[in-house]
């Protein structure tokens, strides 16, 4: 059994544990209105405060290939200064088994920054976008490797119905044409083999081509380390990228941010 099939074991257990419930859209719009207006997570992508690439940055203590990754671990601290350096959005990680993240990261973080929040997290059931809602996310992430079709699809209409961003992930080029069916407008390329977690930045170069017609915004995930791999994904026409693990592991988050912005 690989790494992304035991998280998505683990995360059936801890799903079963939620309250049953249906959830139709409606309910979701509901609970937008409860929990104050959204940020809009695409728009500040496609309009960087800084003029440049998108940035998603990530609050990621920990993760199955590197371990614990920050170990002065600050969740607010570090959303702070992502964003005075000029983050365009945060990803906040609320995994706990795996990632060592909390949903009570994302609520303490969206109190303490205006920027727009993807809840980073392997959702299965409906009932976590009601969670991804009531926690202050802005945005979710699909990723289609563990999703069917029909998944796929009706957790992004519900979600986008609501007034979510979806972030739609994908890591081959079979993933890619299943994601084209939905029309995302957000198509995150996890330069990550989500199986044998090896990092190569030519997936997102083979898969762009394909994503940029289908005019579905390119967000190039995993493997960004340096200002010459941010120009690599920008020249394959990525709109926007999304690091955590080699910003954190730097001492200084606001120049590497700067950094990989430019």
């Amino acid at each position: 059994m690989n790494i992304l099939d035991k998280i998505v074991e683990q995360k059936q257990r801890e799903v079963a544990q939620l309250p049953a419930r249906l959830i139709a859209a409606g309910d979701l719009r509901d609970a937008m209105l409860e929990h104050g207006e959204r940020r809009d997570f695409i728009a500040a992508l496609k309009n960087p405060r800084h003029g440049g690439i998108g940035l998603i940055a990530e609050v990621k203590k920990a993760s199955p290939s590197a371990g614990i990754i920050c170990k002065d671990f600050d969740p607010v601290k570090i959303a702070k200064e992502y964003e005075a350096a000029g983050a365009s959005c945060l990803s906040v990680l609320t995994d706990e088994k795996f990632f060592q993240g909390s949903l009570d990261y994302l609520r303490q973080i969206r109190t303490a920054v205006k920027l727009p929040l993807l809840r980073k997290d392997f959702i299965i059931d409906e009932r976590q976008i009601l969670e991804a809602i009531e926690w202050g996310a802005d945005a979710i992430l699909l990723i289609v490797a563990i999703l069917t079709i029909e998944q796929l699809a009706k957790f992004h209409s519900l979600a986008t119905e609501a007034g979510l961003a979806v972030l739609v992930e994908v890591h081959d080029e079979e993933e890619l044409d299943r994601a084209l069916k939905i029309s995302p407008a957000l198509i995150g390329v996890n330069n990550r083999n989500l199986k044998t977690f090896q990092v190569d930045l030519a997936t997102a170069e083979r898969l762009a081509p394909k994503i940029i017609s289908s005019g579905s915004l390119l967000v190039a995930e995993s493997g960004v380390h340096t200002r010459a791999d941010v120009e690599r994904l920008k020249k394959c026409g990525a709109g926007a990228i999304l690091v955590g693990e080699s910003i954190v592991k730097q001492g200084d988050i606001g120049a590497k941010v700067r950094e990989l912005i430019g």
